[in-house]
């Protein structure tokens, strides 16, 4: 018998993910009948609102799991490393945020709007991956491209707010900002350089073919995602002095022709899209318009002159909400819906 409400478990409960999570259960109305609140030592005792009441952020602990049936995992890879198996023992499904299982082949990687029924696959693990934030606007944008006209290849060139590298960088930017214009030393913790009126060409590490590890998820999951494994994708990830949203510049090379007008109308009908495309009328996506919202906003939709089958896109996303809290909660509503 179906169950009414849910026992949800929240890892990683006060940072900026968690607190997302937390607000997205609430506003969807997720039939949630207990949320357990998990964090650090550190971060323990804390109060938080959800649905009227304040709830208690507990240390997260290997006992921490039982009757828990949905885990929303957000803590960093390590966390889901040794928490994600011990919630599945417990009986949960675990929907994790972190790139750990991004990439095992028996741990589904799900956008909804893209692959909604690799959900069904959860049994294997108990586990289904989130994808990394730019890589879930992207495949967004590609999936109804690439249904009727067939990727070729892809291009794109990310401009991801400091948001995506959590609380401690938003400070950073804003402090850096402060700092400047009062004179003061600035200080560099998150960041290898200076992030105030800066772009760093640089997101994770540098492996040894010159990609960042950022570059790298974003190529492997959209071949994943896409289940199209020998599709050529390249990728450049920029970190940008914004607070939030992921801005994204993509070319994408398709093997039948499309229109930049064929274009819009396949991605107005598309799901969780917003096209935003009135360049008379100086209107585009921008960061500042998707904060706070769930859709995937595309804009300068243009044909690539320099190739036959091209096109040109601007995608634009908040990258805490789809690309990260939003995605796992509608990850969650499916799998409540159709599996649990």
């Amino acid at each position: 018998m179906k169950k009414e409400k849910y026992n949800v478990a929240l890892v990683g409960a006060t940072g900026a993910v968690g607190e997302q999570m937390r607000e997205i259960l609430e506003e969807r109305l997720f039939p949630v009948g207990e949320l357990r609140l998990l964090a650090s030592e550190r971060s323990a005792g804390q109060s938080l609102p959800f649905q009227g009441r304040q709830l208690r952020v507990e240390v997260l602990k290997e006992d921490s799991f039982k009757d828990i049936d949905i885990g929303l995992f957000s803590a960093g890879g390590s966390v889901s490393a040794k928490f994600a198996p011990i919630a599945v023992n417990a009986g949960a499904v675990v929907v994790d945020n972190t790139s750990y299982f991004r990439m095992e082949p028996d741990v589904p990687l799900v956008v909804p709007e893209v692959n909604a029924k690799e959900i069904g696959n959860y049994k294997a693990r108990g586990i289904i991956a989130n994808p990394n934030c730019s890589t879930i606007q992207m495949v967004v944008a590609l999936k109804p491209i690439h249904d009727v006209a067939r990727l070729k290849r892809v291009v794109v060139s990310t401009y991801q707010s400091v948001s995506g590298a959590g609380r401690q960088a938003m400070e950073e930017l804003s402090q850096q900002v402060a700092a400047l214009f009062a004179g003061h030393e600035l200080k560099k913790q998150k960041f290898p350089h200076q992030i105030a009126f800066n772009c760093i060409p640089q997101i994770d590490a540098f492996t040894d073919g010159g990609y960042t590890k950022e570059e790298l998820k974003m190529i492997d999951e959209t071949r994943k995602i896409l289940a199209e494994p020998n599709l050529p994708v390249t990728a450049t990830t920029v970190r940008v002095p914004v607070f939030c949203s992921h801005s994204e510049s993509v070319n994408v090379e398709t093997e039948k022709k499309l229109s930049a007008l064929a274009a819009k109308e396949l991605l107005r009908a598309a799901p969780g899209i917003l096209v935003v495309d009135e360049p008379e009328n100086n209107l585009y996506p921008m960061a500042i318009d998707a904060v706070g919202t769930d859709a995937t906003f595309v804009g300068r939709i243009r044909e690539d002159n320099s190739v036959a089958n091209g096109l040109n896109l601007w995608v634009v996303a908040d990258n805490l909400r789809k690309g990260a809290a939003l995605n796992a909660v509608q990850i969650a509503e499916i799998l409540i819906r159709d599996y649990l």
